[in-house]
């Protein structure tokens, strides 16, 4: 399964549960993860979305611990598992 078909099955499982996951585009910052979740309960999330078994580049990675350092979660997803246990994660309660 294709990054691509993955994206569109995180998407259509955040709209299952009440949110948004649109696609972060951020001129001249090169690496930003490629969705914001944004939840009902106030949530924001950044998710990069991957191949099956690919590994983050380094600027992504960068972005990562930058987002994480200042207090966001940042989830890196690369299967249907993957993206099933983020749902479970962060569902509203």
């Amino acid at each position: 399964m294709g990054e691509s078909t993955l994206e569109r099955r995180l998407v259509r499982e955040i709209k299952k549960i009440g949110g948004e996951a649109p696609k972060w585009v951020s001129p001249g910052n090169r690496g930003v993860p490629d969705r914001i979740v944004l939840l009902p309960n106030g949530q924001t999330v950044y998710v990069e979305m991957k191949a099956p078994g690919e590994p983050l580049t380094p600027l992504q990675e960068r972005w990562r611990r930058k987002l994480q350092n200042m207090g966001h979660r940042h989830f890196k997803l690369d299967s249907v598992e993957d993206i099933d246990l983020f749902i479970q994660e962060v569902m509203p309660k």
